[in-house]
């Protein structure tokens, strides 16, 4: 796997895929800049070395060149951030764009305007991957969020370089979902939530060979619930994928993985922050009832098992955690992951669920890691080997 370690950028131009797809609140401004400082060291590395970077990214989905998508709205933050002042160009290619990329001297910086204002960019256009190729001299891809996605500055562009690499935050991202895919740290426990088995199917089936034990928790657990016969009122359930529920569980037994389901439930009589609340057993809940969030004694089972693994993979909530009277249970089950990880636990969380958990409990920084792409990361545990990564991992 090359690295920026691998190579010494002196008087080189780094053409550096990042991934800024940043929120906007209505002014412009960056309302959260968590991805431009996660791209931070790999541009440092290359103006140290006496380089000068090129920075391509996208932003939201424009359809016509909106300018509410322009990347001019936060050139003032990626100046701040970077500490260099950050100059910009109105186009990614073109005669515009390579004038550009020759002024640029040794230590500045260039960001490029969207690549989705050209919508060669998602369709993986060869010639558009070619004229963005013309604009550096080493290709360095630091976009996890994007590497699931075989666009044309993600993957299609790493062939028209002879030298490519891997930025620090794409080397950490895969270093630690291997580290979870092939830890030799067992017990290796999983914690899967969020509302539908649909969506985790091929993950759950993948990371079976690889735990010990499966948490599944969140509106998903009901589908497993129901299907062994139990009572969930008017629960999320998916009943076409009870079944699917029933084999997940005798597989896994199989294998002599120890599958947990939440024992009881934060019930509410209304989907509304405002609902009537109860608590009772997860396969008991009364007609015009549904389950909310983890109840105190799923959360107490969980964290058993999590206060003895040296493994953690966690992916989705066990409740509603956006409104605050259906949080305690992923706020308890975050805590319970920190305290794992000071006890000298590995934790990777990922899944933009997730990530808004932890960062809304402010357990970011007592976790192992906070994966920085939601799809990305969950193709990779699903076994799948992404476009982007390929790409530069090919001779």
């Amino acid at each position: 796997m090359k690295t920026v370690d691998d190579y010494n950028f002196k008087d080189k131009k780094a053409l550096i895929r990042v991934d800024f797809n940043v929120p906007l609140d209505e002014d412009g401004n960056v309302t959260d800049s968590n991805r431009i400082e996660a791209a931070k060291p790999t541009i440092v590395k290359v103006l140290e070395d006496g380089g000068s970077v090129v920075l391509m990214t996208h932003l939201g989905r424009p359809k016509n060149k909106e300018a509410k998508f322009s990347l001019q709205q936060i050139v003032s933050k990626v100046s701040e951030v970077m500490g260099v002042e950050t100059k910009f160009v109105n186009d990614c290619v073109g005669d515009v764009a390579e004038n550009a990329v020759s002024d640029l001297k040794p230590g500045e910086i260039l960001l490029l305007e969207n690549l989705r204002y050209h919508e060669e960019e998602t369709e993986g256009d060869s010639d558009f991957a070619k004229q963005l190729s013309k604009l550096g001299d080493i290709y360095v891809n630091d976009a996890f969020g994007t590497a699931h996605r075989a666009h044309a500055s993600t993957t299609v562009v790493a062939k028209y370089f002879d030298d490519k690499c891997f930025g620090y935050l794409l080397k950490q991202e895969i270093e630690s979902l291997n580290k979870v895919l092939n830890s030799a740290e067992k017990p290796v426990t999983a914690i899967i939530g969020g509302a539908k088995v649909s969506s985790k199917i091929t993950v759950i089936e993948n990371i079976l060979d690889k735990v010990d034990y499966l948490i599944i928790g969140g509106g998903m657990a009901f589908t497993f619930i129901k299907a062994q016969g139990g009572k969930i009122g008017s629960s999320l359930v998916e009943d076409d994928k009870q079944e699917l529920a029933l084999e997940i569980l005798k597989k896994a037994s199989q294998k002599g993985v120890e599958i947990h389901l939440p024992v009881d439930s934060v019930i509410a009589d209304s989907f509304s922050e405002m609902a009537d609340k109860d608590v009772c057993p997860i396969d008991n809940i009364p007609d015009g009832w549904m389950g909310l969030d983890a109840g105190p004694k799923s959360i107490e089972l969980f964290s058993g098992i999590i206060a003895q693994s040296k493994t953690i993979l966690w992916n989705g909530p066990v409740g509603v955690f956006e409104m605050d009277a259906f949080s305690e249970g992923t706020k308890k089950l975050g805590e319970a992951i920190s305290k794992a990880t000071s006890n000298g636990a590995f934790s990777l969380v990922g899944g933009g669920d997730s990530v808004a958990a932890v960062k809304k409990f402010n357990l970011e920084d007592k976790v192992s890691y906070v994966s920085t792409g939601g799809g990305a990361m969950l193709e990779m545990l699903e076994g799948k080997i992404l476009p982007g990564i390929k790409a530069i991992s090919q001779d």
